[in-house]
């Protein structure tokens, strides 16, 4: 990358986390450009070399914490999750500490962010995320696991409110329990025991 592009991405980068901002403070849809230029500390030039309005830069906002939650795993991703064909069922169930630990550690990190992305799903795009997750991750898994397809929906609709029901209150709590603890919580909240 050369240094035009390292300023290119940089700024990018400066203009997703002032939009996480301003979410955290207003709805996304009286987030103004004059608001995220002033945040991000660019000029309204800058923002229509990147973007054509503020919805483009929510969907990229989006893309970017994504990718930010993914360095928390090793080598930026969890290989039985990109490896699902490989892997066996053991290694394909996820609320395991494996799993949460990365993702508690980046959540009580990055506490205002989550909780304003969970807050604004609508805003953020949410739904879109989940539905790439629900079909590249969790419809693999499930077919491993032979889950009905009538049935996949509901139990993964329990699982993720039920998980982000638990971090919620732990982010409302300032993150007052230890992470492992929290892991626990969720594991023996969420994993029938005959699955640890």
């Amino acid at each position: 990358m050369n240094k035009s592009e390292s300023k290119y991405f940089n700024t990018a980068n400066r203009m997703d986390e002032a939009m996480i901002k301003l979410l955290d403070r207003k709805d996304f849809e009286y987030i103004t450009v004059k608001e995220i230029c002033e945040e991000a500390k660019v000029n309204r030039s800058t923002f229509y070399l990147h973007y054509d309005n503020t919805r483009d830069l929510l969907v990229e906002c989006t893309e970017y914490m994504n990718r930010q939650f993914l360095t928390y795993f090793k080598n930026g991703k969890s290989s039985a999750v990109f490896n699902i064909e490989n892997s066996s069922k053991e290694e394909l169930i996820l609320i395991k500490s494996e799993y949460l630990v990365p993702y508690l550690t980046y959540v009580k990190e990055n506490a205002r962010v989550f909780k304003t992305s969970i807050s604004k799903s609508v805003s953020m795009n949410l739904d879109e995320s989940y539905q790439k997750m629900f079909k590249y991750i969790f419809n693999p898994i499930m077919d491993k696991f032979k889950v009905p397809n009538e049935k996949r929906k509901y139990i993964v609709a329990f699982h993720i409110n039920g998980i982000i029901a638990i971090i919620m209150e732990w982010i409302k709590n300032d993150c007052d329990m230890s992470i492992d603890d929290i892991t626990q919580i969720i594991i023996d909240c969420v994993v029938p025991k005959e699955w640890r």
